[in-house]
């Protein structure tokens, strides 16, 4: 099922920017846009969404007292021009906070954050759908890939190679960047090139793990961290 959004923002350009980042991403429905609060407000007791892009400087009613007449809030990402209101929005639980112009990989990573928390808990449980993501895979495509299937993400200057469990993805991104969208409990960087998945290490040799007969070493700025991560997680 997709996840359904709408957008509330009063400049034409900025909506138009978000309308076309999302036709990028598949797994997220645009139901309707808005250029004020006020008739967003009336449209939401009668048609539940998932997801709000907000932007904050409307007439009538700004973004943040929109979010605090809320009574049921789905998440909410912020759009805006001003970096200045990032204190209180977060205070009001946000999930992002973007900064216009804003550029597609940076949607992308506030959007994974959506599909991290819509797919892995409902009403304060676990779903039973394996937790994904969308990586961007070439000029058109969003490829979904799960998180259980990655085995190490490797770092070739500005891009990556995901290795899965059946197949490898170049994509446009920085390894630190890419890391900060995984669960630190499932994820560790263990290198300056490489992050791994921790239950995916067969063999600790030395200063190295080896995941499906590939050794990647430790970097040594990483070791002791490492060690303490890997040796002192339990499976029972």
């Amino acid at each position: 099922m997709k996840i359904k959004c709408i957008i509330i923002d009063d400049e034409p350009l900025a909506l138009n920017v978000i309308k076309n980042h999302l036709i990028e991403i598949s797994d997220i429905e645009l139901i309707k846009t808005f250029n004020n609060a006020i008739e967003a407000l009336s449209f939401l007791k009668s048609n539940p969404v998932d997801l709000i892009f907000l932007d904050i400087n409307m007439p009538l009613l700004n973004g943040l007292n929109f979010i605090k007449s809320l009574d049921t809030k789905p998440l909410i990402i912020i759009t805006t021009a001003h970096t200045e209101f990032a204190v209180d929005s977060y205070e009001l639980d946000v999930l992002d906070y973007l900064v216009k112009p804003i550029p597609f990989p940076r949607f992308v990573k506030a959007t994974n954050k959506v599909f991290r928390i819509l797919h892995s808990k409902t009403i304060g449980q676990q779903l039973v759908d394996q937790p994904y993501l969308f990586v961007k895979i070439d000029k058109k495509k969003m490829k979904k890939i799960y998180l259980d299937d990655i085995l190490v993400i490797e770092s070739l200057k500005d891009y990556l190679k995901i290795t899965t469990k059946t197949n490898k993805y170049i994509i446009h991104q920085t390894l630190s960047s890419f890391t900060d969208q995984l669960p630190e409990k499932n994820f560790l960087r263990i290198h300056r090139s490489y992050t791994i998945a921790i239950n995916k290490i067969d063999t600790i040799e030395g200063n190295s793990v080896e995941i499906a007969g590939i050794r990647y070493p430790f970097g040594r700025t990483y070791t002791d961290e490492v060690k303490n991560r890997i040796l002192n997680i339990s499976t029972f």
